[in-house]
């Protein structure tokens, strides 16, 4: 440690308190005050979904589709 100058230790210092300072003071200002929050997720939609397309035939009409291709080949 004696390698750093008092320069680069007083920059670390700094940077430490950054690093700890920042999320402790934005956790601070939405867990005190919820509008706060509620205006940030309110302007963003995290999630969409696409619309629902048609659902896929059921396993009894896959069998009767395929009784009726066998009937159609067999002709």
């Amino acid at each position: 440690m004696s390698s750093l100058g008092t320069s680069k230790g007083i920059l670390e210092i700094v940077k430490f308190g950054l690093y700890v300072s920042i999320p402790i003071t934005l956790m601070y200002t939405f867990a005190n005050n919820s509008d706060n929050l509620k205006k940030i997720m309110g302007n963003r939609s995290y999630v969409v979904y696409p619309p629902e397309g048609p659902r896929p035939p059921s396993p009894e009409e896959l069998r009767e589709m395929a009784r009726e291709m066998r009937k159609n080949n067999n002709r």
